[in-house]
């Protein structure tokens, strides 16, 4: 499904490197409110996940699970009245960082309380050197 992205990653795993952006996917059951309900939904289909599952293969590393493994962390909210407040949401954007420089970092963040997009803001932070 990713061929270009994957061959590029391929070439650099063992370097320097950081993949962030919104990949539309929910990884594992804990990166979504509904998981029953969504079971083979476009954003949670088992080739989706597997996508990720592949990316984790080639030695990236899922940035916020380092620090956070428990559910209701989302970065993409649903609009619906009080969805927000509800809980209601997806945690579909992430930061990945190569194995190189995942001793570096020192923490991930979702900063769910900003608001004018259906998107989380996300965040990561290494030690000042690398």
């Amino acid at each position: 499904m990713y061929s270009a992205l994957f061959d590029y990653l391929g070439k650099v795993r063992n370097e320097r490197a950081i993949l962030i952006g919104d990949f539309n996917i929910a990884h594992k059951e804990v990166d979504l409110a509904r998981p029953k309900q969504n079971k083979n939904n476009i954003m949670f289909t088992p080739e989706e996940r597997k996508e990720i599952d592949r990316l984790i293969e080639l030695g990236f590393v899922d940035t916020f699970r380092q620090f956070h493994q428990e559910s209701g962390n989302y970065t993409w909210l649903l609009y619906f009245p009080h969805a927000r407040e509800r809980g209601l949401g997806w945690r579909i954007d992430y930061a990945f960082v190569s194995r190189k420089i995942k001793p570096k970092l020192t923490s991930a963040s979702i900063f769910s309380e900003v608001r004018g997009s259906d998107h989380c803001p996300i965040g990561v932070e290494f030690e000042e050197s690398f």
